[in-house]
């Protein structure tokens, strides 16, 4: 199979998706894989590096299209990305189309068939969402910490406090991947950290692994009886291939004091909060209400290189499958990387989708015969 890499062009995005050492794999097998010229300079990869694992490296996006079956990305195509997507390509990457109706239907309209890899689940866990749910639920802390600084913005509140003054607050809503790793990171520099959830089995886990945070059941009203002696705020919501739910209301916000920070990790998915709408690393923050919004659609990407290797190393083995069988057989059968299918031809095969935008679709089954 022919396989494409080209560089990821959304703003300040410098992951690539795939590492040379994945890429010898691939040619040993006999593919033959086209890395655009310097897609992995922003991951610290060099041309070379690939070259000497036996890509074939070509001057720039439309090359890699042209040449490419099967197109592997970090990030949703750009709509110059989607300009060259035609019924004979696949495309495994991010996509996030609950957030997009707009980037669902131009896919569509390609014929293409894309599979998203925060869909891919195996045993109810999305096992290629939580590399990056771990690296964005940690810098959730670190970038809450650092803009709550009162010259950046935020209260002037040293998250962990000093002998004689209390640790600033910290809610974190959701105690997944992201959610616990966010509230990890915020115990660690001595906050006071409460985690919301509606699953019960799972805050008794978190009551006994994480001794230095407590856990509330998550509703509006004990949010809403949180928020006014909260400092940072950590959204951390995450429905599988689906809207993320607004849990924080424009009314809520303004309960929280002027300077706090809210850092909606669920961005990708639309956001928890009704204020919520996409950032860059280069634009990161905004004001609604007196509060700081953090809203990175990509936050690992700030962290490339440490985000790169993660992803390869839950990516690689599906990427090897859909190269050695093809895709429409490793779809068939590996049903845990079918549920990753979002787009075939023309059609829409995710429900959760569907019901965000309010658009028909297909079964798996019908998709794949």
């Amino acid at each position: 199979m022919n396989i494409g890499v080209p560089t990821e062009i959304k703003a300040q995005e410098s992951r690539i998706s795939v590492i040379p050492a994945t890429v010898k794999q691939l040619t040993s097998r006999g593919h033959q894989v086209f890395v655009q010229a310097g897609a992995g300079l922003g991951s610290a990869y060099t041309d070379a590096q690939y070259a000497a694992a036996g890509a074939t490296m070509v001057p720039d996006a439309n090359a890699v299209f042209e040449a490419a079956q099967l197109i592997v990305k970090v990030k949703e195509p750009q709509p110059s990305e989607i300009a060259l997507l035609n019924e004979s390509h696949t495309i495994f990457t991010y996509l996030h189309l609950a957030a997009s109706k707009t980037l669902t239907e131009d896919l569509l309209k390609t014929g293409c068939t894309a599979i998203a890899y925060e869909t891919v689940e195996v045993g109810g866990r999305l096992p290629l969402l939580e590399p990056m749910s771990e690296i964005a639920g940690r810098m959730s802390s670190i970038v809450g910490c650092y803009h709550l600084a009162k010259n950046h913005g935020g209260r002037g509140i040293l998250l962990g406090g000093v002998p004689g003054v209390a640790p600033g607050r910290v809610v974190v809503i959701g105690g997944g991947t992201a959610g616990i790793n966010a509230a990890r990171v915020a115990t660690g520099v001595g906050a006071d950290v409460t985690i919301l959830d509606i699953d019960l089995e799972r805050m008794r886990f978190l009551d006994i692994t994480m001794s230095g945070a407590h856990t509330l059941y998550s509703t509006e009203a004990n949010l809403s009886e949180l928020l006014p002696r909260v400092d940072l705020v950590i959204g951390a919501v995450l429905v599988p291939g689906a809207a993320a739910p607004k849990l924080i209301t424009r009314e809520m916000l303004k309960l929280l004091q002027p300077g706090s920070v809210l850092v909606d990790i669920a961005v990708d998915q639309g956001g928890c909060a009704e204020t919520t709408r996409p950032t860059t690393h280069e634009n990161p923050t905004y004001v609604e209400e007196n509060v700081l919004h953090y809203c990175v659609a990509n936050m690992p990407g700030a962290y490339s290189r440490t985000s790169t290797q993660a992803l390869s190393n839950v990516t690689e083995r599906y990427l090897l499958t859909l190269a050695d069988l093809g895709v429409t057989e490793a779809l068939r059968k590996d049903r845990n990387l079918a549920k990753g299918l979002n787009v075939h031809q023309g059609q829409l095969t995710s429900a959760p989708v569907a019901g965000a935008h309010g658009l028909p679709f297909i079964s798996l089954d019908e998709a794949l015969g």
